[in-house]
């Protein structure tokens, strides 16, 4: 079983990358920053999970494991998060103060992680954890907690209160539910994703790499659809999802 569990990263890289050129398809016909801030978020989603499959199949490096760790576990959630904020946030100036901390986050993660030092003896695991590989407490091990928890909150917490003001349209219907699927996907790699990567179980974490990613994907293209032709409504409202 474990020894088929590459399947399982691949597909979430491959859906991913799929997932991103779709944004980047709708960023180039209506330029919204959301829609770039996400498919970078998604870009890096697809990365991670191709290190975790090539790393399933040839075993781990170091340098595969910082990627690893930088793209997937810490830095994707930030820039999903940013993208949310994007939609929420109208004054120019707020805006622009995010994305000095997101560059800020980027620049501060990728120096961490970069110059950590690293238990080689670790990534003899199936699945290493971070905790393992840099040590309890560390510096480079703490990144999740301090960036991408707070991260995940913002994400969901805005995905959610876009689906509360939208709960009573009937003509934003698929855009209500396709922000809840996004909001689950989300919870699907942040909660269990994460909870069975800290304790080493690849098989049930490969599993949450790709049904999150799948799940998100579908809330995307449910929220994309066009409204009734009858409702009213405009093509491209202000509400938090990446559609």
């Amino acid at each position: 079983m474990l020894a088929r569990m590459w399947v399982f990263p691949l597909a979430a890289a491959l859906v991913a990358l799929v997932f991103a050129g779709a944004l980047a398809t709708q960023y180039r016909t209506r330029r919204r920053s959301y829609r770039a801030v996400w498919a970078i978020a998604l870009l890096m989603y697809a990365v991670a999970s191709f290190v975790v499959f090539a790393a399933t199949l040839r075993g781990w490096s170091p340098a595969a494991f910082r990627w690893y760790w930088a793209l997937g576990a810490v830095l994707n959630v930030p820039f999903l998060a940013q993208g949310e904020l994007d939609l929420l946030v109208h004054r120019r100036g707020v805006r622009w103060a995010l994305y000095v901390l997101l560059a800020f986050l980027s620049a501060y993660t990728i120096a961490v992680v970069r110059t950590a030092d690293v238990n080689v003896a670790a990534l003899d695991e199936e699945l290493p954890s971070g905790k393992e590989v840099f040590g309890d407490g560390s510096a480079a091990h703490r990144l999740p907690q301090l960036i991408s928890i707070p991260a995940y909150l913002v994400l969901v917490g805005g995905a959610l209160w876009s689906a509360w003001r939208m709960r009573r349209r009937p003509e934003l219907r698929d855009r209500f539910w396709g922000t809840l699927l996004i909001a689950l996907g989300a919870t699907v790699i942040a909660g269990f994703g994460s909870a069975f990567a800290a304790l080493g179980e690849l098989a049930p974490f490969a599993l949450a790499l790709l049904a999150g990613i799948v799940v998100m994907f579908w809330g995307f293209l449910r929220a994309s659809r066009a409204p009734p032709p009858s409702s009213g409504v405009r093509a491209e409202p202000r509400v938090a999802h990446p559609g």
